[in-house]
C-alpha cells in the first residue's frame, strides 16, 4: 500500500540524546505501520543541524521542512504528519 507517489525524504535532527532516539524509532515504526515510502536519515552533526535553523532538538524534517521541533510527538501525530505529505 502506498500513500504517497514520491519517496518521502525524512530526517531526524539530533545529536543522539534520548529523545532523539525515540523520535528515529518512532519514525521509523509508523513508516513501516502504514507502508508510507521514505527514507529515514539520521543527522547527528550540530553544524549540519544548525542549517535548519534548529536549535532544540530532537527535529523532524521531511522533504527539507522542519515539520517538528524540540519534541517528540505521539505516534498518532507523526502518523497525520507523515501521511499528509
Amino acid at each position: 500500500m502506498r500513500l504517497n507517489d514520491h519517496l518521502m525524504e525524512i530526517k531526524i535532527l539530533g545529536p543522539g540524546c534520548p529523545k532523539c532516539k525515540t523520535l528515529d524509532k518512532l519514525t521509523r515504526e509508523v513508516i513501516e505501520h502504514n507502508g508510507i515510502d521514505a527514507t529515514v536519515t539520521k543527522v547527528e552533526d550540530i553544524m549540519e543541524i544548525m542549517k535548519y535553523g534548529v536549535m532544540s532538538t530532537p527535529a523532524l524534517v521531511v522533504d527539507g521542512q522542519v515539520l517538528v521541533r524540540g519534541r517528540v510527538p505521539s505516534s498518532d501525530e507523526l502518523k497525520k504528519i507523515l501521511t499528509s505529505k
